[in-house]
Order: structure tokens, then C-alpha cells, then sequence
């Protein structure tokens, strides 16, 4: 498994990238339009974390800068009728946590920006991976809000049916624009920013 390729850029280009390891062996490596637009210039150095896809008609690396992409690239693939190019894909149209929210909100208009991706199949995906991405979420939002009050509002929040992603965001933002609260108030404050 290769998971990861440090080296100089030789290549930069909308789908693909082509890096020159120290060892002297190069790789070129898939990209969602989203790395390309933040990859340094050809000839300075670059770190991807890479995801390895060996198939029937050949095998393939996929590459990222942020280890989030790769884990929802990764996500995604387990789905139904999803392959790495329709991945890539949903990856340059939307940002992991903006896929994440459409797919945990059941968004088909959002996901249906994406090139060569239906009703049928953004309906599926949102089936399939619904309840699944609640660790990428969570990472996205950042870290938990800390302190009891938090905990027991985050809790609430999930009672209630919210994501424990949804919930953390909400309480993190109450805490954010509210200050100190406590109790009930939090849970309240949080409720008013959920989704």
C-alpha cells in the first residue's frame, strides 16, 4: 500500500500530478480538481497522502493533501455505483465537509452538481452512506467543546435524532456566540443553531 508520496512536483495538471521522490522514481498521481488548485508551483516540494486502487483493468493512485479527503474519496468508493473517476469527481465539485452535510442531510439537488451524478445514484449514496461519515464530520467540525455542560448538550442533541457531528457544531457555535451558558440554556441556544 502506498500511503503517502513526498517529493518535487515535476507535472501539475486538472486531473493529475507528477512527483519525483528523493529515491529518483516518479509517480503520477490522480487528483479532484480541489488539490490542484492548492499545489505549489512545478519544481517545489509537495507531500500527498495517496490512496492506492488496484482494479480488474489496472491499478491507479489517487492523491490528496489533507488526509480528510482522502478518508471521504475512500468512503465513498464503498458505495454502490460509485467508482474513483465519479469520486474525483464529487471531490472537485464539493469540499469533504460540504459533502459530508449533503449526504447526512439527504441534499440530492446538492450532490446532483456533481458531473455524472444522477437522482437514482445520489439518492443510493445518500442510502448507503448516511449514517456513515459521522467520524469525517466530527473531524471536520473540529475539536468537541469541552466541560459537562457541553457533554450533556451534545447528548441532548442526540436524543433528539441530530448526528453527533451536527450536534457538536450547534453547541460549538451556541458556546461561540453566546459565551457561558449553562444547562438548559445551552441545549436551547444549541437547538437554534443546529443544522
Amino acid at each position: 500500500m502506498i500511503s503517502r508520496i513526498r517529493g518535487t512536483l515535476l507535472r501539475r495538471e486538472l486531473e493529475s500530478a507528477e512527483v519525483m521522490t528523493p529515491g529518483g522514481v516518479a509517480y503520477e498521481v490522480a487528483i479532484p480538481l480541489s488539490v490542484y488548485e492548492r499545489l505549489p508551483r512545478e519544481g517545489a516540494e509537495v507531500e500527498l497522502v495517496t490512496h492506492y486502487v488496484v482494479r480488474e483493468d489496472g491499478a491507479a493512485l489517487y492523491g490528496f493533501l489533507d488526509p480528510r479527503e482522502r478518508t471521504m474519496f475512500a468512503r465513498l468508493l464503498t458505495a454502490s455505483g460509485i467508482g474513483p473517476r465519479l469520486a474525483l469527481s464529487m471531490l472537485s465539485t464539493l469540499s469533504p465537509e460540504r459533502l459530508v452535510r449533503a449526504i447526512a442531510e439527504r441534499d440530492i439537488a446538492s450532490l446532483r452538481q456533481v458531473p455524472g451524478l444522477g437522482a437514482k445514484k445520489a439518492e443510493r449514496l445518500v442510502l448507503e452512506l448516511a449514517d456513515k461519515l459521522d467520524d469525517i464530520a466530527v473531524a471536520a467540525a473540529g475539536p468537541r467543546p469541552e466541560g459537562r455542560a457541553a457533554e450533556e448538550a451534545i447528548g441532548a442533541l442526540v436524543a433528539l435524532g441530530y448526528s453527533p457531528a451536527q450536534a457538536t457544531a450547534a453547541v460549538r457555535r451556541a458556546l461561540d456566540e453566546a459565551g457561558d451558558i449553562q444547562g438548559s440554556e445551552l441545549i436551547k441556544a444549541a437547538l437554534a443553531r443546529v443544522g
